[in-house]
């Protein structure tokens, strides 16, 4: 019997490089399309690699040229456009189709916690949200109209060994242990849910080519929802700096300075989330996060440490937050 092939349009990516691990590893024949270029995570032993640039359509369309598969995953999707673009291609040629979603797509700030998969879609704020909230209504009318069997996946804060769960990404490490201080948004006490993407991948993998999941959504996420003072406090102690300098910015000042940080802020991290997984549960029993974030903290020190080259410091945030923190520091610090 054959197996089930699935292609995976990005497949190099923080999340989705865990997601084409634990599809090879459930026995999927993998094929993974992206133009060549991602260094950090190359593309897994055993997947299939075909060239080509998903904002090229045509470029796509001659990289899967004769090929039907079982399931696509399209990662590196944002708008309408963008899926637009691929129900024309795989249209009659994949039984299922995956969007990549987002959970800032979800109300912000959410009236009510938990947030579930029926929580309203709605963020005044970012236009990234709002243009995967375009997306998953094309895809939507797709599946009313033509029965185009879609599913919806919708990841929250998804970090892996190689991403740093902060503001700045490394910037923010080599501030830690340089003894400057960090920026933390508010007073430090929101809420927010982390996930680690080989317990996201768990979930994810579970979902393709289930029929059970056509036509539905899904959040993929942790139970683990520290606040952000924790967050940056366990990222410290992985980092071996014992206290901090914190200095917290309301979100609006930080918006003031650096429009992309605010809208990322105001759209998104600025307000306390957490999930409800028992849909995906239902789906997946064998979706168990395993790796909690002081764990995880520990993997992204060890892994930066011994690939120096990645530590990369963003010279333009790096003034930004010099001038928060001289702005809004407690004098006599």
């Amino acid at each position: 019997m054959s197996r089930q092939k699935v292609l995976f349009i990005g497949g190099t990516g923080r999340i989705s490089a865990h997601c084409v691990d634990s599809a090879l590893a459930k026995g999927f024949e993998v094929f993974v399309l992206n133009r060549g270029q991602t260094a950090m995570r190359p593309v897994a032993g055993g997947a299939q690699y075909l060239k080509g640039d998903a904002r090229d359509p045509a470029s796509v369309r001659a990289a899967v040229k004769g090929l039907d598969f079982d399931v696509v995953v399209n990662f590196v999707a944002y708008t309408a456009a963008d899926v637009t673009s691929d129900l024309e291609i795989f249209r009659g040629h994949a039984g299922q189709y995956v969007f990549i979603s987002s959970a800032s797509a979800y109300q912000t700030p959410p009236a009510r916690l938990p947030v579930l998969e029926s929580t309203p879609l709605h963020n005044p704020v970012w236009r990234y949200s709002q243009d995967k909230i375009a997306a998953e209504d094309v895809l939507v009318k797709a599946y009313r109209e033509e029965n185009f069997p879609i599913t919806i996946v919708r990841p929250s804060h998804t970090y892996d060994q190689g991403s740093v769960p902060m503001i700045g990404q490394w910037t923010s490490i080599a501030r830690m242990r340089a003894g400057k201080p960090v920026i933390v948004h508010g007073d430090g006490s929101s809420l927010w849910t982390l996930t680690h993407a080989r317990d996201f991948a768990k979930g994810f993998a579970g979902l393709l080519a289930n029929p059970y999941a056509y036509g539905e959504a899904f959040h993929i996420t942790s139970d683990e929802a520290p606040n952000w003072n924790a967050i940056v406090r366990t990222l410290a102690r992985a980092a071996g700096v014992d206290d901090p300098k914190i200095v917290h910015v309301p979100s609006d000042a930080i918006a003031m300075v650096d429009r992309a940080w605010g809208d990322a802020l105001l759209g998104d991290m600025a307000h306390s989330i957490y999930f409800d997984n028992s849909k995906l549960k239902s789906l997946v029993p064998e979706f168990i996060c395993t790796t909690p974030f002081a764990e995880g903290a520990r993997e992204i020190m060890a892994w930066f440490d011994a690939n120096p080259k990645w530590k990369i410091v963003d010279s333009a945030k790096d003034e930004t937050m010099d001038w928060l923190a001289d702005a809004y520091a407690p004098r006599g610090r």
